[in-house]
């Protein structure tokens, strides 16, 4: 299962990133795809999610600054992160949507996005 997020990076407060997930056909034929991250010390969580038909629902902590949107033909996942705040700060990761038991999940590579203040 191919997993695969990019476009971390360290960012100013304020700044704007854009990451990019590649995931495997088969996962993203068959599964919604969200964006979640886990800060320093902190729990997974999800950020973002989008369905069948494009539907979209965000954390309350992403709303108004965040968009996530799919590339279906290329098996791509995008999250357009902008305001960025240094509580954003955490390594971002793309997976199917929803996850069952993130603890033993399986997680890709992931992608660290740090916000300074």
């Amino acid at each position: 299962v191919q997993l695969q997020a990019s476009g971390g990076g360290l960012v100013q407060a304020g700044g704007s990133l854009r990451l990019t997930c590649s995931a495997s056909k088969r996962v993203f034929s068959m599964n919604g795809m969200g964006w979640y991250r886990q800060a320093p010390g902190g729990q997974r969580e999800l950020v973002a999610n989008i369905v069948s038909g494009g539907r979209t629902t965000y954390a309350d902590s992403a709303k108004g600054r965040f968009t996530i949107s799919r590339d279906i033909t290329n098996n791509k996942l995008y999250l357009e992160m902008n305001n960025l705040k240094p509580e954003d700060t955490a390594v971002y990761y793309c997976n199917k949507y929803p996850v069952v038991g993130m603890a033993r999940a399986h997680w890709g590579q992931g992608t660290l996005v740090t916000v300074s203040s």
